[in-house]
């Protein structure tokens, strides 16, 4: 099978969302302060980690589908949708609720391509529900972090 450019524009955005989520996970992991640093400082890692092997996977898809994908970093800074995460030192209450807000901003990006690309390779659609499920967990349980009981 070869994406047509639909499937190709919609594997393109979710990558450079991943690949930009992954860089601000990093910019958070490095510069947080404050209570609970440690547990937050790991999570990100877990974050990271997931965010970068999805981004792989996207662009392995692309290729395997014909697609070029394109990671530079002009691209991402264009292209991506996610909000621009603050420079300097972030206490991490502030941080819990700024990479939620970017989890999120990915997954919304997964999904409003979907229902697109399910229609043309239910087998890319699966990788999505994948992607959404996990980051979708990671919200919920960094978030936790700033709810009240």
């Amino acid at each position: 099978m070869k994406a047509s450019p639909t499937l190709t524009a919609n594997l393109q955005a979710v990558l450079v969302d991943l690949i930009e989520l992954h860089l601000q996970g990093k910019q958070a992991h490095w510069n947080i302060v404050g209570p609970n640093f440690r547990d937050l400082h790991l999570q990100l890692d877990e974050v990271v980690d997931a965010v970068r092997e999805f981004s792989d996977v996207t662009a392995e898809r692309m290729r395997a589908l014909e697609a070029v994908p394109d990671g530079r970093s002009s691209t991402v800074t264009s292209k991506t949708t996610l909000t621009q995460f603050p420079d300097g030192l972030v206490n991490t209450k502030d941080a819990v609720d700024l990479v939620v807000v970017r989890l999120k901003e990915a997954v919304a990006t997964m999904r409003d391509v979907h229902d697109a690309v399910d229609e043309e390779d239910p087998t890319t659609a699966d990788l999505l529900h994948a992607f959404i499920e996990k980051l979708e967990q990671f919200a919920w349980m960094i978030g936790a972090e700033n709810q009240k009981a």
